[in-house]
């Protein structure tokens, strides 16, 4: 079983967190991570309970939320505010939703393009190119 009351340096809070040291000082200036303090003349040690909170930014950053947004998302996570925490991922939801349809209009546009491109082998004009100059290719 593993030790949560255990310190670990930087390096060995970074690695367990499958993250590298920038990143847990890039986590500390945004708040999203404690900085501990520094005794005199030794080194911070990092209580390994924080791993897990270096994992959950991670976690909340690949569903695509902001470090504002979790940062707003740690100060929730007590767990009686899941209310405000569906807020917040409605949000995401609603931005996520709106650019799969940006990007499914940016695959049509494209699509068209390159079955242009097939059609007109050996041209000297290329439609891709020429609709790109025009205007013509904006998936808007």
């Amino acid at each position: 079983m593993e030790n949560l009351t255990e310190n670990l340096t930087i390096g060995a809070f970074a690695k367990a967190a499958g993250v590298n040291v920038e990143t847990i000082r890039f986590y500390q200036l945004k708040g999203l991570v404690p900085k501990p303090d520094r005794p005199y003349g030794g080194i911070r040690r990092y209580p390994r309970a924080d791993v897990g909170r270096v994992r959950f930014v991670k976690a909340a950053q690949r569903l695509g939320f902001s470090l504002y947004d979790i940062g707003q998302l740690l100060k929730l996570e007590d767990g009686t505010h899941c209310s405000e925490a569906a807020e917040l991922a409605s949000l995401r939801l609603a931005d996520v939703r709106a650019r799969l349809a940006d990007l499914l209009r940016m695959e049509a546009a494209l699509s068209a393009l390159v079955s242009e491109c097939d059609a007109h082998r050996g041209k000297v004009s290329c439609p891709l190119i020429a609709a790109l100059h025009d205007g013509r290719a904006d998936p808007s």
